[in-house]
Formats: structure tokens, sequence, C-alpha cells
């Protein structure tokens, strides 16, 4: 914690987002994240997490059909926290660790 509080405000909001990004990507990876019906790549799970967090819509595989319930609660958590903002994240975040 010492040492976000002596990051620049910019470079928390970069690593809180590439953080998300990567959480997501381990996520969608697991096997109880996907129906089976067709493979799943790195790349995918990667680009998946990114565009849903990004909320941008783009995607490699049909989300309805490639991802189980939990993949896409996952997805939808994403959407949820890209909407945010990471900046309204990482001000949060700021403001609480400098109390």
């Amino acid at each position: 914690m010492r040492l976000l509080k002596h990051m620049p405000p910019g470079r928390i909001i970069a690593i809180g987002f590439l953080s998300a990004i990567l959480i997501g990507t381990l996520l969608l990876l697991l096997p109880f994240s996907q129906t089976g019906r067709v493979p799943i790549s790195f790349l995918d799970a990667l680009f998946t997490a990114t565009s849903a967090t990004c909320v941008t819509g783009l995607i490699v595989v049909d989300t309805g059909t490639v991802w189980s319930p939990f993949g896409q609660t996952v997805i939808l958590l994403l959407i949820q926290l890209g909407g945010l903002g990471a900046a309204g994240i990482g001000v949060a975040a700021t403001m609480t660790l400098r109390k």
C-alpha cells in the first residue's frame, strides 16, 4: 500500500485497468467459463476481456454459445467495471488509500 501512495494517479489507474483485464482473462480461461463447443485460446480470452473492459463490444466468438453462464457473468462484470470508468475507480481508490 505504501507503494501506491507514492505513485502518480495515472499510473494507479493504468495498473488497475491492466489488472482487471488480466484477472478477467484468467477467469475466462477456466474450464467452467466455457461451454466446450469451441476451443478458446489465450488471445481470444484476452481480447474478449479487453473489449469488455473497454466497453467496445468487439467479440471474437459468439458470447451466447461459447461462454457458460459463469463466463457470461465475468464478461458482464468487466463491462460494468469499464462502464464505471477507470478514472472514477482510480480516484476512489486514491481517496481511500490516502485516508
